[in-house]
Order: C-alpha cells, then sequence, then structure tokens
C-alpha cells in the first residue's frame, strides 16, 4: 500500500510518470522505498532545497504502517 501511494504521487509530480518505479527493500533497521524517475525529473522530485522530498517522506509516514519507513531518492545515472 505505501509503494502505491508513493507511486501515485511521485507521478503526479514527474514529466514522465511511465519512468517512475518504486521498489521496497527489507533493511536491518526498517524498511526502505526507492524511487527511480527519469533523470530529467530527479530536480522535480526532489525540489528545491530538498522540499518535495521531504513532504514526501512526511505523507508516506502519516500513513499507516509508514512509522518504520524510510523513503531515498535514487540518482539512475549513478550505479
Amino acid at each position: 500500500m505505501l509503494t502505491d501511494a508513493l507511486e501515485h504521487l511521485v507521478r503526479g509530480i514527474v514529466d514522465s510518470p511511465d519512468d517512475v518505479d518504486v521498489r521496497r527493500k527489507n533493511g536491518r533497521r526498517h524498511d526502505v522505498l526507492q524511487v527511480r524517475v527519469h533523470p530529467e525529473d530527479l530536480g522535480r522530485v526532489i525540489g528545491r532545497a530538498g522540499r518535495t522530498a521531504k513532504a514526501l517522506r512526511t505523507v508516506v509516514t502519516a500513513l499507516p504502517g509508514g512509522e518504520n519507513v524510510r523513503v531515498d531518492v535514487v540518482d539512475t545515472d549513478r550505479r
């Protein structure tokens, strides 16, 4: 549910919604939701001074089950 909600939010922000990919990975302390977007949309998802990314994290933690989840925006150019 958290993955779908985050994907829906990010698709509304970017210019290339078909390139949005949200994956859930299990970590030791908590789960991680990795957000991958088209390289040209990376700035939109992060936002000025990280405000958009912070807002996305706030929304996800407010959802049921979101307390123990971390949201990471992954730079697809780096591997």
